[in-house]
């Protein structure tokens, strides 16, 4: 025993003696100085570390952190500086989660398939046992099964929430916290990727953007989601016609977005729609039903690997389940939650005291748009997005409980035309004319009269008409005759209290 102990108190001291050697810098003693200037000392303490004497040695501390003991009678305090780490911070959870999704998928290809190896190598007799011992354990089988259902759910339940707007009760995994952090990571990418691209400051498109933006938040700070977020904007010089914003508030547009829109409401009405998305949090409520959708589909891939008696067949098996995966719950998913940014939109639109009516417009001009560009329309349940078709007639419908929320907002008078009746009518114009030119000239198009029609006459079907051209002037233009629009927003008084409606 003493020579246990002994042993003990050895291996203790050179484990103090080896830690003491990490944490501090062991350095020679030095001669003690006589005299030196005060100044002399503070410089020579600003850029030098502190020396503590023990046992005849100086260890040398960071100084970053100090202690420091009472004075004595000399009037003299004694301090020791010690080093302290950087907090590190922790990844943020969806980021993980984006990390490990595939090595889950392949970790489940590997169990199925070795499953399937194992059960094909056994022998006749081995496989008869194994089917009668599943048989008499069938109830323990399934009251296991059962138990890790009821498990599976009350997760699932103690993760539900509401919709700050519409009330609307859906499942979040992954915690406010986390995912801002993940919205961080990305906009820093994206301010990466799209350092080249970023407009000016000093462009017109850029301050027509930040000035939808700020009023936007201004008209609809009642909302805790919109106030206490910090919004910026970045405009890119991008032909794509697309915008989103992160959860963050950083705002991108593309410039061929704003060559889309017709007029500052429509501006207003799509920003909405983005700014929906952020304050609705759809981003981590897809994330969070993408991951559970997942994870509950690594038991049916397992069993696609298990059962499949070959590789070929199991992997047309994993590409029909991932197919009907998206088919079944990911893209009809999306779709709510885009006719839902579509409804919060056009009523945070409504407060900023836009013309509502101009959002159905803005969809007939897009689908207008493809056609005469080309570009396949897929079916909708194909797509992560509605069809032009559904999100204007959709709209269509929501105006005139948006109507009412505007004049509550006590906003200015719209004029009486209704921008949806003079786009019909221009349309319907269009159309005999090109019919008529088609006549005259005895060929018919492909696609039919809507093909003859000019993208320019076309984007000029708005309710306020600005003929859009690929010269960069009119652009400018056009915005800066936008920006002038602008104005009879702010003409509203700002202070004026208003509530979007809740479901």
């Amino acid at each position: 025993m003493a020579l246990l102990l002994g042993s003990f108190l050895r291996n203790q001291r050179i484990i103090l003696s080896a830690s003491l050697k990490r944490n501090f810098q062991i350095s020679k003693p030095h001669p003690p100085r006589r005299e030196c200037h005060v100044r002399c000392l503070r410089k020579t303490n600003a850029t030098r570390p502190a020396l503590l004497p023990i046992n005849g040695r100086n260890l040398s501390f960071h100084p970053a952190l100090k202690r420091c003991s009472p004075r004595d009678s000399a009037g003299v305090s004694r301090c020791e500086h010690f080093h302290t780490s950087a907090p590190r911070r922790a990844i943020p959870a969806p980021l993980v989660w984006m990390v490990l999704k595939p090595l889950q998928k392949l970790l489940a290809i590997i169990l199925g398939r070795s499953i399937r190896k194992w059960w094909v190598a056994l022998p006749d007799n081995r496989r008869q046992l194994l089917r009668e011992w599943m048989w008499l354990q069938r109830w323990r089988l399934a009251a296991g099964a059962g138990v890790t259902l009821v498990i599976i759910a009350v997760l699932l339940f103690t993760h539900l929430d509401q919709t700050p707007l519409t009330g609307r009760t859906r499942l979040v995994v992954f915690s406010k916290e986390n995912y801002m952090e993940l919205a961080a990571l990305l906009s820093n990418e994206y301010m990466e990727e799209f350092a080249e691209l970023m407009l000016p400051v000093s462009d017109n498109r850029q301050k027509v953007v930040e000035r939808v933006i700020q009023h936007l938040v201004q008209r609809n700070k009642d909302i805790p989601e919109i106030s206490e977020v910090d919004w910026t904007v970045h405009v890119v010089q991008d032909p794509k016609v697309n915008a989103f914003v992160l959860p963050n508030g950083k705002v991108f547009v593309f410039t061929g977005m704003l060559e889309a829109v017709a007029d500052v409401h429509q501006l207003t009405i799509v920003l909405g729609h983005e700014m929906a998305h952020a304050l609705l949090g759809h981003s981590a409520e897809q994330a969070s039903l993408s991951h559970v959708v997942d994870l509950l589909s690594l038991i049916l891939l397992t069993a696609i690997w298990a059962i499949c008696p070959r590789d070929s067949l199991a992997l047309l098996g994993h590409w029909a389940q991932e197919k009907l995966t998206q088919l079944m719950f990911s893209r009809p998913y999306s779709r709510k939650l885009e006719a839902e940014a579509d409804e919060v939109g056009l009523q945070l639109a409504a407060k900023g005291c836009a013309d509502v009516r101009a959002g159905p417009v803005f969809w007939q001009q897009m689908e207008m748009r493809d056609r005469l560009q080309g570009e396949l329309e897929l079916p909708e349940w194909l797509s992560t997005h509605p069809s032009h078709k559904n999100r204007y007639t959709q709209m269509d419908r929501l105006i005139p409980q948006a109507l009412v929320l505007r004049e509550n907002c006590v906003c200015p008078a719209l004029p009486k035309s209704d921008p949806r009746v003079v786009f019909s009518k221009s349309v319907d114009r269009l159309l005999e004319n090109a019919k008529n030119q088609t006549k005259s000239v005895g060929e018919l198009k492909p696609h039919g009269p809507v093909s003859s029609l000019p993208t320019a006459a076309l984007m000029a079907l708005a309710p306020q008409p600005l003929s859009l051209t690929a010269d960069q002037e009119n652009k400018v233009q056009i915005l800066d005759n936008a920006a002038v629009t602008s104005e009879e927003l702010d003409s509203a008084d700002p202070e004026v209290q208003c509530s979007s409606s809740e479901k």
